[in-house]
């Protein structure tokens, strides 16, 4: 690394071109709670902190390749689904900094953050240099499947895409993703799930469809971060990717924790802009009672959601909205779940 950054200050580039190495997590002696982290005693002051000292010099960043997905499967008795996934769910606290985090990737983040903090280095950045879900795996393997694939990196998308900042205990650091990968390896070996991690067959053909743009907000992303597919992708991640749903007959309904303004705001852009069909709703109609505010949001959601085949993405309207498993229930009105 040292040697590539010299050739690259000798022509000039070393500005505009930085070196770094990925790190996988498996560098850490320890990464629960994410306060803890640290690096093993084996690589700490003979690779990790010479290499973080020489991207702190170079003005360079750490790369690192975090899968929630191993964390998952190994402790899935533990470990919420929800939680690897990007759903909702109720976060897990780390007692140490009082910090709540309501998804596994931020809080392995959040561990390699502590353990360059404990080197002396919690100065430099991180970029996650690969991660993804795969699409398929062995009998063993839990939780490997096409929709939870579509649901980890559809949701990471629009987590990073919203522009909200980096990790609990980061909250102001930029956060640039490269997903693995664009095409499955249906050669390499080892463990099934190691040859599914693409958005692609080798064919070409979508393993599954997933969007990488926000769509049904109401806000404007910043695009401050930055998501894109590793191996020859190119472009800048929006790309045409449409999202259409897989597995079994999922629902959109109002967040109520949401609140009024930003329900309303929902409601308005469903009705509006997104084409959603509001006319059941409307006075003296079949789903117009109960009159209240979620019950008329849900139903707005739910026809914009299956509008949009239960797309990825499609249920959100800037956190007001959450996918459910079980038909909603709102007086004598009827929810369509799609296809």
């Amino acid at each position: 690394m040292a040697n590539l950054h010299a050739a690259l200050a000798a022509t000039g580039l070393d500005s505009a071109v930085k070196v770094s190495s990925p790190v996988a997590l498996t560098a850490l002696q320890s990464s629960f709670p994410p306060s803890a982290g640290a690096f093993r005693p084996d690589l700490a002051s003979s690779v990790v902190a010479p290499m973080l000292d020489l991207l702190r010099r170079t003005g360079s960043y750490l790369m690192v390749n975090a899968y929630p997905f191993f964390a998952y499967a190994a402790n899935a008795g533990v470990i919420s689904l929800d939680y690897a996934l990007f759903r909702p769910n109720a976060g897990v606290l780390d007692s140490a900094t009082g910090l709540l985090y309501d998804n596994l990737l931020d809080a392995q983040l959040d561990a390699v953050y502590a353990a360059m903090k404990n080197l002396g280095y919690d100065d430099l950045r991180l970029v996650v240099s690969e991660t993804g879900w795969p699409s398929k795996g062995d009998d063993g393997e839990v939780g490997a499947s096409a929709e939870n694939a579509a649901a980890y990196n559809g949701n990471l998308a629009r987590r990073v895409l919203a522009g909200d900042g980096g990790t609990p205990a980061r909250p102001l650091a930029e956060l640039d993703v490269y997903l693995f990968a664009l095409f499955n390896e249906d050669r390499k070996p080892g463990p099934t799930s190691e040859r599914n991690y693409g958005l692609f067959y080798p064919n070409e053909e979508r393993v599954y469809d997933v969007a990488f743009r926000l769509e049904g907000t109401t806000t404007t992303t910043t695009r401050r971060n930055q998501v894109s597919p590793v191996a020859g992708g190119g472009g800048d991640g929006g790309g045409d990717l449409a999202a259409s749903a897989t597995g079994a007959a999922t629902w959109c309904v109002a967040e109520p924790t949401a609140g009024v303004e930003k329900l309303q705001a929902a409601l308005d852009y469903a009705c509006g802009e997104g084409g959603a069909d509001c006319q059941p709703i409307q006075q003296d109609e079949v789903c117009f009672q109960p009159n209240t505010l979620e019950a008329h949001a849900s139903f707005a959601f739910n026809s914009y959601y299956q509008k949009k085949a239960r797309a990825v993405g499609s249920c959100d309207f800037g956190g007001a909205a959450v996918v459910v498993h079980q038909a909603p229930e709102f007086g004598k009105c009827q929810f369509p779940a799609g296809d």
